[in-house]
């Protein structure tokens, strides 16, 4: 990248947030604390409205705006693809904010970048196969809501449905973050009801009602540590063995990665398959739906989980 086209991008940076730190900018630019220094300078120097704060970083002058940002044909391309996804795996607000947003960004191309997404638009397709059975019971449209509170530091209330309990709950809840994992957009919250962090499925809620009343986010968990405690826990995994016949692999290969697959061996004429996995009574309900296919090799507590599942099952159908 050339000065001048990093001067633009440095000045286009420093209006997408509030304060920038100069190491952020030299991160982002892998360039080093010194040119940052000498970059900003030039901006100064050229006019553009540049404060600076001791420690903190750098800000722009409230008021100060570019011209509109023109996009190259590949990010063009990448606000398209966007766009394909935001449909499938957003909920009814969200995807109508990035649709207006990208009628605004339609509109500030040149023609050239409309012709070439045009072009692209019946090219590109995000497939999402399978939906809820009980989906449309659901309004799928509180992402935004839950943005606000977010920023915010608002409470929220909420009605939720609680899929294992097949009831739905009042909660009062005080939001940490959001993050979109198994297909599914989840909020994390301190509930108040249970008085401990919940992972709440977002299109599971049914009504939602921001407050006026705020709460001190420094009193939780941040979304990254939350996250990163809940991977610790998983990390506590244990070894499990299955024998397959050959004939019958080929009926595993999508699902296995899916249960902690690590690795698979032929010994005495079977494909021997190791996983990891943090719960054997989810693992054993999983393995149900293969029958006498399989054969558990190790560890013994899976195969005496197993007995009493069958067990149940038989009782269940006499």
């Amino acid at each position: 990248m050339n000065r001048i086209d990093r001067l633009t991008a440095i000045l286009i940076h420093l209006q997408s947030k509030k304060i920038v730190k100069a190491a952020e900018v030299a991160d982002r630019f892998n360039i080093s604390l010194r040119t940052v220094y000498r970059d900003v300078k030039a901006l100064q120097e050229a006019g553009v409205p540049i404060g600076a704060e001791a420690g903190t970083g750098y800000y722009i002058v409230e008021g100060y705006h570019l011209p509109p940002v023109m996009f190259s044909k590949e990010e063009a391309a990448a606000l398209l693809t966007g766009e394909k996804l935001m449909e499938q795996f957003s909920d009814q607000s969200n995807k109508k904010l990035f649709s207006n947003a990208m009628h605004k960004i339609r509109s500030v191309l040149r023609g050239t970048e409309k012709d070439f997404l045009e072009s692209l638009e019946e090219n590109i397709a995000v497939i999402r196969r399978y939906r809820p059975p009980y989906a449309e019971e659901f309004p799928d449209r509180f992402l935004s809501d839950i943005q606000q509170a977010l920023a915010g530091q608002r409470l929220m209330q909420m009605e939720y449905f609680s899929y294992h309990r097949e009831e739905v709950t009042k909660r009062e809840v005080e939001p940490v973050g959001i993050f979109h994992s198994g297909g599914n957009w989840h909020l994390i919250a301190w509930c108040k009801l249970r008085k401990d962090y919940r992972d709440f499925r977002v299109d599971r809620i049914k009504k939602t009602s921001l407050q006026t009343a705020t709460f001190d986010k420094s009193k939780h968990l941040s979304l990254q540590d939350y996250i990163a405690k809940t991977e610790a826990a998983h990390e506590k995994t244990q070894l499990i063995k299955l024998a397959f016949h050959p004939d019958k692999v080929k009926y595993f290969n999508e699902q296995k990665f899916y249960f902690g697959h690590v690795s698979e061996e032929v010994i005495d004429g079977k494909v021997v398959m190791s996983f990891l996995q943090g719960s054997v009574e989810s693992f054993g309900k999983w393995l149900l739906m293969w029958g006498n296919n399989v054969e558990i090799v190790y560890p013994a507590e899976l195969k005496t989980h197993m007995q009493q599942l069958a067990a149940e099952l038989r009782d269940h159908y006499l």
